[in-house]
């Protein structure tokens, strides 16, 4: 083998070790980055998840407020104290048959 042709060689064999080394690099990089974005989406999964913990506590108290608002008792007494209505005596209640 010339000389010549050896150096080629040696020539192909470093730039191949440069190349490989490159993308070692890029791949560690890669995998840096990847890990980065994925403690940030963890982060904003969490904020997340929390704030719907909160709204589901929040719905739940609006829930039993609207119960507690629209109980049989309260409406009628609404009904007595603001409008004036009272139950009908049995003589003034009239049924009407089809």
């Amino acid at each position: 083998m010339s000389t010549a042709a050896h150096e080629t060689g040696r020539s192909l064999q470093a730039g191949l070790v440069v190349a490989l080394g490159l993308a070692v690099m890029v791949s560690a990089l890669a995998v840096v980055y990847a890990k980065f974005q994925s403690r940030i989406l963890f982060a904003q999964l969490q904020g997340l998840t929390q704030a719907q913990d909160t709204m589901d506590v929040e719905w739940g108290q609006l829930q039993l407020e609207q119960s507690t608002w629209s109980t049989h008792g309260r409406i009628e007494g609404r009904a007595r104290k603001t409008l004036g209505m009272v139950l009908p005596a049995p003589e003034q209640v009239v049924v009407i048959t089809p």
